[in-house]
């Protein structure tokens, strides 16, 4: 199998709506065990042919006329992006973002552990959430060192951020989900991945701003 850094971001931002397709099918017992590169493109909204060269990437062939094994394709996939192996996350912000994401069941059925939540705001120190005490960020390094974490998710406002971050960077955390609207300055050797979700809504807004209507005309102004 290739270097896993051989496989461009957009090919393994591809690569991981391959694998949720694949992981609907195993989930839902489908009755075939194989998928085409079609199947895969049409999900992921990319051509065929450049389904077929992502996996390449990594070694997966499929059969012409066949396709791919569901179970294989999706075990390769997995290992491509480096989830042969668990995670074990912090997050620091136990508010209404960082709430959501404890409650969320599928971190631990994709191998993401979340081993420890720490806040500021002593007010929310001390309670639960979703099963874990809130523990101050004085406690940071000393979990993450004891836990073994290698990623920290930063649910926090923005101008709190960077500070954040950069008590994760000192902990030894190794990649940083930054769910802040601002940039972060984090060292080389630290992955940044940012989830913005006002972004998110901007793309979604333009997009939409240039589908038809049903009458066919271009919602778009001017």
């Amino acid at each position: 199998m290739p270097e896993r850094n051989r496989i461009s971001k957009p090919a393994a931002r591809r690569l991981s709506q391959y694998l949720r397709t694949l992981q609907a099918r195993l989930d839902g017992d489908a009755s075939t065990n194989r998928v085409s590169s079609r199947e895969l493109g049409e999900q992921a909204g990319v051509a065929d042919a450049q389904v077929r060269k992502d996996l390449a990437s990594f070694g997966a062939g499929g059969q012409p006329g066949v396709g791919y094994q569901v179970r294989a394709l999706h075990d390769g996939l997995r290992r491509a992006l480096g989830l042969d192996k668990p995670w074990r996350a912090v997050l620091v912000g136990a508010g209404n973002i960082g709430r959501a994401l404890l409650a969320y069941p599928r971190f631990g059925e994709e191998g993401f552990d979340l081993v420890a939540v720490f806040d500021r705001a002593s007010a929310v120190v001390g309670r639960r959430v979703a099963g874990h005490a809130v523990q101050p960020m004085s406690n940071l390094q000393e979990a993450v060192r004891r836990s073994g974490a290698q990623l920290g998710i930063v649910a926090v406002p923005p101008d709190e951020a960077q500070d954040v971050a950069d008590a994760l960077v000192r902990a030894g955390i190794q990649g940083v989900l930054n769910f802040a609207p601002r940039a972060l300055r984090l060292p080389a050797h630290v992955a940044v991945v940012a989830v913005d979700f006002t972004e998110a809504l901007e793309r979604l807004a333009f997009e939409a701003s240039l589908k038809p209507t049903p009458s066919g005309r271009s919602k778009g102004h001017g």
